[in-house]
Formats: structure tokens, sequence, C-alpha cells
């Protein structure tokens, strides 16, 4: 069994897994925004290859196949061994069939905060000039956004749309049970984005009172799973849903029976969030690193210690640089319990830190104002440090 001692050590026990990336001969700190794949990966992608080479049409019962591997492994980390997952190409793919589903003309009515990934917050600003109410709530402070956003919600909402882990600050939102009661007492329905949560921190769905909430995101980043894996977590009553953006994939069980006039029918439980043909490679390949991540036992509980250590090891690192915080800063007043995956340093010049930082061979992430350094399990301690070293030169840089 891998503990964290062999993960902190140099070489990291776990980088050997992931030599198409060089993640032992790099300063990766993308984790945030990709993570790389373990080498399995690769495997996966051929055995897409051979599988259509293979089969030819019949190849899709084989796709099929990969696919509900792909939903087991979500299953897994939402704690919900029943769960019923669709499965999209991407998480906006998914929330626009959601919206679809939604009686906007009834409930005209959506609330979210400010602080949403782009795919919420580009849709959502759309649909608001459709004539869509749209209530923003702000983002911070997350320790008290899900109470704020709880007062929001009306009889006039149809949906609530929230993040469990701030995409750009990593900030963990806590109350979201509480959210979901007033969602379920009014009848408006709840979207818990955790693609930034799944893989960073346990999320059993059930314990954390989201029972009956829409749990969405994707692997790209965290799961290690590359493009085209996300997922849409469905509750009991979705099956009363009936999206208005829907593809003959849904009634792909049943195309026999599907010809009636005027009505159109779907399959049952995940297959009436489906879209259209798809290119099946990337859940050839997720299923490879789903079955890693269990062979390696990077299992929640386990995988948030990691995390927790190496924030702890960017937090000394960066505190140690006495840095002028009006080139480099982060936020001391949230404890490191109450963050995710990443490190959000705020500058004013965080796209050019990220170019300098680049130039000296360490990658991260930038948005705005914010320098996102996110680690990885697959890195030692000295490569954090170094690269948080690498960081206190480029800020020296800048104020010469």
């Amino acid at each position: 069994m891998i503990d964290l001692d062999a993960l902190r050590a140099t070489p990291n026990v776990l980088a050997a897994h992931y030599s198409r990336f060089r993640v032992a001969e790099r300063l990766l700190l993308t984790g945030h925004s990709h993570q790389a794949w373990p080498d399995v990966a690769a495997r996966g992608q051929l055995e897409a290859l051979e599988d259509a080479a293979a089969a030819v049409d019949a190849k899709w019962e084989l796709a099929f196949a990969r696919a509900e591997a792909v939903r087991e492994g979500v299953r897994r980390w939402l704690a919900e061994p029943q769960g019923d997952i669709a499965l999209g190409a991407s998480t906006h793919d998914l929330m626009v069939r959601f919206l679809s589903g939604l009686d906007l003309r009834r409930r005209p009515r959506l609330v979210t905060s400010d602080g949403e990934f782009h795919t919420l917050r580009r849709q959502l600003t759309r649909l608001a000039e459709e004539g869509v109410e749209v209530v923003r709530v702000p983002a911070l402070p997350a320790d008290t956004l899900a109470e704020r956003t709880t007062a929001a919600v009306d009889g006039r909402t149809a949906a609530v749309l929230v993040s469990a882990v701030l995409f750009e600050t990593a900030h963990i939102v806590p109350g979201l049970d509480v959210l979901a009661e007033a969602c379920e007492r009014q009848g408006a329905e709840l979207v818990v984005d955790a693609y930034h949560a799944l893989g960073v921190l346990p999320m059993p769905i059930h314990t954390l009172g989201l029972s009956r909430a829409w749990i969405t995101g994707g692997g790209y980043k965290y799961l290690q799973l590359g493009e085209g894996n996300c997922y849409l977590r469905l509750p009991p009553h979705a099956a009363e849903f009936r999206p208005v953006v829907t593809g003959w994939f849904a009634e792909f069980e049943e195309l026999s029976d599907a010809s009636q006039p005027g009505r159109t029918t779907y399959g049952p439980g995940a297959i009436r969030w489906a879209g259209s043909t798809y290119d099946p490679t990337s859940n050839y390949r997720a299923s490879r690193v789903l079955e890693f991540f269990v062979e390696q036992e990077l299992e929640p509980a386990f995988l948030r210690t990691v995390y927790q250590h190496q924030l702890a090891l960017l937090c000394a690192a960066f505190d140690a640089l006495d840095a002028d915080p009006a080139t480099i800063s982060r936020d001391r007043d949230v404890a490191r319990t109450d963050l995710g995956g990443f490190l959000a340093l705020r500058s004013p010049h965080a796209a050019r830190l990220q170019e300098m930082l680049a130039e000296r061979g360490v990658s991260t992430d930038s948005r705005g104002d914010h320098l996102r350094v996110g680690p990885a399990p697959y890195l030692s301690d000295a490569q954090i440090e170094a690269a948080v070293a690498a960081i206190g030169e480029v800020a020296a840089d800048l104020r010469r």
C-alpha cells in the first residue's frame, strides 16, 4: 500500500507510472487546470482502436461496457453504489440538457453564485439575455454562501446551481445540506458542481445531505481521465424530466418502438440524458485510469490527506519567501482545511507571473488576479518546494 511518505520522497513512488508526461522531470503545478495521465491511459486509447477495427459496427456493445465502467467509477467517488449516472463529453452538454428539462415558463428564476465556472457563467448570462431571471449571490465569503443562497430561493425558482469547491479560490462551500433542504421545500432543483471536489476530498453525497441533488463534474482535472469524461448524477425524481435538448441515443435501446407520431420517447434511467453518436475513446482511457486508481489505492480519504499535506507545504514555503504583498500574496484568513486541491495566490501580475514561471520550467495556471498552484499525488515534496522557490524568484524580478 502506498503511504504519504512514499509520495513525499524523491522520486515520488507514483511518478514512474506517469512516464509519458515526464512528471519526475518537470515541475507540473497544473493540478487545478489539468493533471497528467498515468501511462495506462495509452493502453485504453489503443484498445478503443482495436475494438473498432475488430468489431466495426458491433463495437458499440463494447464501448457501452467501457461507459458503464466509468459510471461505476463515479459511483465509487460519490459513495452511491446504485447511483444513476449520465455521461457527456462536457459539463456544458449535460447542463444544457438539464436546463432544457426545467419548466422555465412556470418557474422563470435561476439562482447561482458569481463564482461559478465559465460553463454556467456564460450559459446563464445568455439565458438572462432572453428573459430568464438569474440571481447571482456573491460567492465570498464561501463559509456563508450556502446560507445566503438559501435566502434567495423562492417558489419561482426552477433551480439553484452552485459549486462544492469554488474554482477560482479553492474555497470549500459548507452547508449544502441546508441549501438542499430549502430547495426541496420550495420545489426547486439543486445542482452541485463537484468538478473541483471529486478526487480531492470525499463526497459521500447521502452523508452530505445531497440525496435529491444533481451532481455534475468531469475527469479532466483531479481524476486524471482526460477530456470527454463528464458526468451528471441523477436524483431519483430525474425520471420525471423530459429534456428538450435530446439526441437519438436517448432512445437507442428502444429504436424499434420510438416512432410515436408527435411524441418524443426516452430510454430508461441515465439514457434519458444521452446525446448522439460520440467518440468512445475517452471512456476507454477513463476506464483504465479508474482501474489504476483502485490498484494504487488512491481513495478519497487518502487523497484528501495527500492534498492537505501538499497545501500545507505550499503555504509554509510561500510564507517563508516573505514576498512583497503588493506583488503576490495569499489569503491567510481561510484555513487550509477549508481549501480543496490547489492554492490561489493573488497578484495583479498573475498572467505575467505564469509566463515567467513557464520560462523557468514551472507550469502553473492563472485566471484574473489569481495565480493558481495545483499539486498532484505524483509530485514529491522537493518538486513543490522548487516550484515555490521559483515563484519567489519571478516575484522578485517583477519588483526590479
